[in-house]
């Protein structure tokens, strides 16, 4: 009965298809909304601040600025670094405060900074005479409001004007110069895992990691996000020195992007002095090339947004930069345009235009937004603004005829479930349907108990995001069928029990029996709350209904039918609602397929072109970030023959059918549906891919990490 819960998926995919797949939003619709915060305390503002939060305050320190009095030539100012720091709170009543007379250890800017739980990693920069290897940490204390700085490891090299991010307790910087000048730009990476902050054994400290394989660079935007598979430091755009002497000021602005995943890189594979990279074989490289933004960026920032993608917010594209000297005050200042990059089907779209373009200062996550504050808004010109940017979410129309649709059905399988009710008239009836049930509806309700919410989102899910490496261990059913018919279902119907635990009473005792059955009914306690929660999450999200609500509702209809109708009402409910998962997965194909250029054969060319189409992985290591084949196969087994040999929910639609002839037949029903119906749910999630990677404009920027199946990556 479980497969009830899936029921809203359907709708919610149905939904999608018809009206989320046939629509672009347009740019004004962003679900990004910008207001501002009190100005920074600091005019006329600083570029190149560190930028962090720790204990819900936001921090910015350091950085430098063009100071002039009324009346004086901003450009024959000289540029000055400052050592004060500045943190926003909120008092009693919620405003945001700023606090100030916080010092760093020295005046600087420039530097790279990165928030943690344990505070705001801060690394490097510069002063207009050197380049700095320091790295400190800033940490808030709200109870005695003090600003602590705490020093840590020094870098391996001098840096600046490169950039950090965090994955968990882990930081990673990238690139800057080892000099004042863009040529000392490097492709240096290294991290620091925080985690190991005051280990006695000297293993806490900077490790050097593989260089990106492209240029050098500095003033590159570094950000953390999940790419489907792993959480990954992407890096996108910056500058370089331009070799041509020619070229005026001798700047390149650069467009490429690249991608580390942690998960893929082998400690072991690296030699730290040559800068070699054994890769290969089950050990991928670390870097990858990713597709280049649509114009150069550089001093910008960015933000990890929602479940996969990156919202780049600012940034110089260069277009000025020669320029800037005869410009002057007539600098129209850099434009406010924005960039969206979507780490699975990587593909770039543009933004909706910003309100400011603040560059040399980076975005940070705070509560459930984001801050920007201080930076440039054109050479030299430097600002107080400080933004909030909160993501909101729309609500769709449901509309009448979805919720008449909704209502009929839910309608419909408790007028099943009552009118069942009026067959039962004995427990042999109510538990085991009078064993009048039809093989083919017997097969059909076993399937359907072994599909539920998580098999119809996770698997899409899993398929879009990284590939079919699953679907040989949903196959496993053919292997355990035999299994269950000639050894499961025989022994149960010759013992003639009604519940699969029955056994263990004659065989044992009255507590073995409540101890199993017991340990089963919590099992799928936790089990309805995963399947009924993602039901529930995907009804929300495309009705008024909230989350709870919606489980409720799901939870008491299946109660009220279950109940009156007994396992009759069940297992013919189980049909109905196995033709309709099937059909509703068969439409999503067929309109995620017309929604994609070209045909059939284009779809499937371009999925297996970018790996979507991986069925096995041939190597021997259980604990590669690559699922290994053996470990599909075995662990797919384990539960097929967990579940078909022992769990209530199948053993007992064993003895619905007349003999065991006819419940061998619902097996073989089971099995032979489960192969192809896992094909049709991985090609939705490969559907899904083609559709989005051909129509990125479309993609949903609010969308959860939630609905990803991937463990979070560790270093």
């Amino acid at each position: 009965m479980s497969i009830w819960r899936a029921i809203p998926l359907i709708l919610a995919l149905s939904g999608l298809c018809a009206e989320g797949l046939a629509s672009e939003p347009p740019p004004e619709t962003t679900p990004l909304r910008w207001r501002r915060l009190p100005d920074l305390p600091a005019p006329p503002g600083v570029a190149g601040p560190f930028v962090g939060v720790h204990n819900d305050a936001l921090i910015v320190a350091g950085g430098a600025n063009f100071p002039v009095a009324e009346g004086e030539d901003l450009w024959r100012a000289s540029k000055v670094w400052h050592d004060a720091a500045w943190v926003l709170t909120r008092d009693g009543d919620g405003v945001p405060t700023w606090r100030g007379g916080f010092t760093l250890p020295r005046p600087i800017g420039y530097g790279a900074a990165a928030s943690t739980r344990f505070g705001v990693v801060c690394v490097g920069g510069e002063d207009g005479r050197r380049v700095y290897d320091d790295a400190f940490l800033l940490t808030w204390d709200a109870d005695e409001l003090r600003l602590r700085t705490t020093p840590l490891p020094a870098l391996p090299a001098p840096m600046a004007f490169g950039a950090a991010a965090a994955i968990g307790d882990v930081v990673y910087v990238a690139g800057g110069q080892s000099g004042l000048a863009l040529e000392t730009a490097t492709t240096r990476f290294w991290r620091l895992d925080l985690s190991r902050l005051g280990a006695a054994d000297g293993s806490f400290g900077w490790e050097p990691l593989p260089p990106w394989p492209g240029d050098a660079r500095a003033f590159q935007i570094v950000v953390a996000q999940h790419n489907g598979f792993d959480e990954c430091i992407h890096l996108i755009g910056g500058r370089r020195a331009e070799n041509d002497t020619e070229a005026a000021m001798n700047v390149r602005p650069l467009r490429d992007v690249h991608e580390f995943s942690p998960a893929r890189y082998d400690r072991d594979a690296y030699d730290p002095a040559t800068g070699a990279y054994r890769g290969g074989g089950r050990h991928a490289e670390p870097w990858r090339r990713r597709a280049d933004l649509p114009g150069p960026v550089m001093g910008g920032a960015a933000v990890a947004l929602g479940q996969s993608h990156v919202f780049v917010l600012s940034g110089d594209s260069g277009e000025l930069w020669a320029r800037a000297d005869d410009l002057g005050d007539d600098h129209p200042g850099f434009a406010r345009r924005s960039w969206i990059y979507h780490t699975i089907t990587d593909t770039w779209v543009e933004g909706p235009p910003t309100p400011a373009n603040q560059v040399t200062t980076p975005a940070v996550r705070w509560d459930d937004g984001y801050a920007i504050a201080g930076g440039e808004t054109r050479p030299r010109w430097r600002t107080v603004n400080v933004w909030r940017i909160d993501v909101e979410r729309s609500a769709p129309a449901f509309g009448l005829l979805n919720f008449t649709v909704l209502a009929v059905y839910l309608l419909a399988m408790v007028g099943l479930g009552a009118w069942f009710a009026t067959r039962s008239r004995d427990t042999n009836d109510y538990f085991r349907g009078g064993q009048r049930v039809p093989w083919l509806i017997a097969g059909l309700s076993i399937y359907a108990t072994m599909l539920s919410s998580i098999t119809y989102m996770a698997i899409p899910a899993k398929a879009y995001a990284e590939d079919w490496v699953y679907l040989v261990g949903n196959c496993m059913i053919l292997a355990v069928a035999p299994v269950a018919i000639y050894l499961a279902m025989p022994f149960f119907r010759r013992i003639d029990a009604t519940s699969a635990y029955e056994y263990l009473h004659k065989r044992f005792n009255l507590a073995t029996r409540l101890f199993a059955s017991g340990s089963f009914t919590l099992f799928h306690v936790f089990r309805m709350a995963i399947v009924m929660s993602l039901a529930g999450l995907a009804l929300a999200t495309i009705t008024p209904l909230t989350p709870t609500q919606c489980v409720l509702l799901i939870g008491l209809l299946s109660v009220v039918y279950c109940t009156l109708g007994g396992i009759q009402a069940v297992v013919w409910t189980d049909a109905v609602q196995s033709v309709v998962l099937l059909g509703g997965a068969v439409v999503c194909v067929v309109v995620m397929l017309g929604g994609s250029p070209g045909t059939v054969g284009d779809a499937v060319a371009a999925a297996w072109k970018d790996d979507k189409l991986r069925l096995v992985n041939l190597h021997w290591d259980a604990t590669s970030a690559q699922l290994a084949l053996w470990v599909v196969v075995l662990g797919a087994l384990g539960q097929n023959l967990a579940s078909y040999m022992s769990d209530q929910a199948v053993v007992q639609r064993y003895t619905t059918t007349a003999d065991r002839r006819r419940a061998g037949k619902a097996i073989w029903t089971n099995a032979l549906l489960a192969v192809p119906g896992s094909i049709l749910f991985f090609a939705m999630g490969a559907g899904l891919y083609v559709f989005y990677r051909s129509n990125p404009e479309k993609l949903d920027l609010t969308c959860a990490a939630a609905t990803l199946s991937s463990p979070p990556s560790r270093p």
